[in-house]
């Protein structure tokens, strides 16, 4: 009998540290479950929506970090306020702006989420556990004004944005053609906010040289930001195939630049080359081919022998392949305290071309 008892006995401690080394496997494998879902929808400052779920094994102090992807990775419901705290009954919730997908990440105290990102963070360090989810629904992308230019057809923007480090509005109104064909993008005060022009190419054109004939900017003030750009906002593993003609001071009257050739992502060295652009109408110029990519401003409105070159620049670190990339042209106010914007103003596009 004291034999069956020591049998009994041993196999119930037998159980009870198998039990235990599963309770503890089970602690080390957290789990993010999504409850709540917003739309798939393009981004913007307009609408927000709602994302909660639950944390399966959780430590003490980890939070949850919430991004939605709209173009770039941006963190919700605000760049302030990155942190969601997990309740008693391991449930979260959060107010976020609207994006294509969103991800949700369980991090340990101490971890400073980046504002925006290009690509999800990884499980690792303080990130201990990543979930991405899309968003519900058909893709809902905002209202678009149409406009024809250079041959082509463009959308205008009509939502807000918060490019160049502040929330400028952008109106339909702010992007036009006139008589010649020549595109016209203003700033305008409206409610006693900048309203801004944003244009987007309704197709990709890949490699080949892209021209740009832009009429006088010498009157722009240091606020002011004029861009050609290529974006694409599937392509956040290529920096979203982002190469950019800028023309601005940046907010600073004092610079001596006021132009710039950019390939993203800026902050790498040698990505960005600034120089003084003219008085005048300029053409500029930007030839994409493999591994490779060209800038050229000239002097008047053609690209011919005979054409003066006011600045050139030739990458070729970090160029992107093709993908969803779309021209863009942006007329837009950048934050600054020290030269803020203090009229309205416009610029005039005498071309766009596209030659392969």
């Amino acid at each position: 009998m004291s034999g069956v008892v020591g049998k009994l006995a041993l196999f119930l401690v037998l159980c009870a540290l198998l039990s235990g080394c599963r309770s503890r496997q089970v602690s080390l494998e957290p789990a993010i479950e999504f409850s709540k879902v917003p739309p798939a929808a393009q981004g913007g400052k307009e609408k927000m929506d709602t994302i909660s779920g639950r944390v399966v094994g959780a430590r003490p102090g980890q939070q949850i970090v919430i991004y939605a992807r709209s173009g770039a990775w941006w963190v919700q419901p605000r760049a302030d306020r990155p942190f969601i705290s997990i309740g008693r009954d391991s449930t979260w919730s959060t107010e976020t702006h609207l994006g294509y997908e969103y991800a949700a990440l369980l991090v340990d105290p101490g971890y400073q989420p980046p504002p925006t990102i290009d690509v999800v963070p990884t499980q690792g360090g303080a990130v201990s556990l990543v979930k991405v989810v899309k968003g519900t629904g058909a893709t809902i992308l905002a209202p678009t004004k149409p406009l024809k230019f250079g041959g082509y057809d463009w959308s205008v923007r009509t939502i807000a944005s918060d490019r160049g480090g502040t929330s400028n509005l952008y109106g339909g109104d702010n992007a036009w053609t006139d008589a010649d064909g020549a595109l016209h993008l203003s700033i305008t005060k409206k409610s006693g906010q900048w309203s801004c022009a944003e244009v987007v190419l309704n197709r990709s054109l890949g490699y080949g040289t892209y021209v740009l004939v832009v009429r006088d900017i010498s009157h722009l003030e240091p606020a002011a930001v004029l861009s050609m750009t290529t974006f694409d906002e599937w392509g956040g593993e290529q920096h979203y195939r982002e190469m950019d003609v800028e023309i601005s001071r940046w907010g600073d009257a004092a610079s001596k630049s006021n132009a710039q050739y950019v390939v993203e992502p800026y902050y790498v060295p040698g990505n960005v080359f600034p120089f003084a652009a003219p008085a005048g109408t300029l053409t500029h110029t930007m030839r994409w081919e493999p591994g490779r990519v060209s800038f050229r401003t000239l002097r008047g409105s053609s690209t011919g022998a005979g054409a003066a070159v006011a600045s050139e620049h030739e990458f070729t670190s970090g160029v992107p392949s093709p993908g969803q990339e779309r021209v863009q042209l942006f007329f837009y106010v950048v934050a600054t305290n020290k030269n803020p914007l203090q009229n309205g103003s416009e610029v005039v596009i005498e071309k766009f071309e596209y030659l392969p």
